[in-house]
Order: C-alpha cells, then sequence, then structure tokens
C-alpha cells in the first residue's frame, strides 16, 4: 500500500522520542510534527535525518483504512494503548 498524500495522521497522532530537526527533543502524541508542511508533506522524507521511527512505520489497509479519518483513529488508539505507565 502506498502513503496516502496529505493524510499525515502518523506526523501527527504518535509520539516520537527520538530527536527531530527542530525538534530534539521528540515530538509527543497529538502534536504536529514540524517537518510537515502545510499540504501535509514531509519535508525529511527520503533524507537522512528522518526519525527510523518514520522508517519503519509502512501504511498498510489496516492501520490506513479507506480515509485519514481511519488513520487517525487507528493510530491515537495504538498510541493510548503503547503509552507507557
Amino acid at each position: 500500500m502506498e502513503c496516502r498524500i496529505g493524510c499525515a495522521a502518523c506526523c501527527v497522532i504518535i509520539s516520537i522520542s527520538s530527536p527531530i530537526p527542530g525538534m530534539p527533543e521528540g515530538k509527543p502524541a497529538g502534536i504536529r510534527c514540524i517537518q510537515l508542511t502545510d499540504d501535509n508533506k514531509c519535508k525529511l522524507f527520503g533524507k537522512p535525518e528522518r526519525p527510523a521511527v518514520c522508517l519503519s512505520l509502512k501504511p498498510s489497509l489496516e492501520m490506513c483504512g479507506m480515509e485519514c479519518t481511519h488513520a487517525y483513529s487507528y493510530l491515537e488508539a495504538l498510541e493510548k494503548s503503547t503509552k507507557p505507565g
């Protein structure tokens, strides 16, 4: 499955614990990544600065569904269920 251009659910919903250019402490869950453009495209796509979690998260029908709202709901539930303590 190809990433749905302009969705950006994974760039908003999930937390990223590793540094991101412009976000040296990482990115909290629910906060828009500073590397997203106004039309929800990643400025780091294909660059070595892109965090490992972003590289490893692959789009799938289960996660992304048929529309962005599904992806946001799915990732929010995943983030909540894996949040430490």
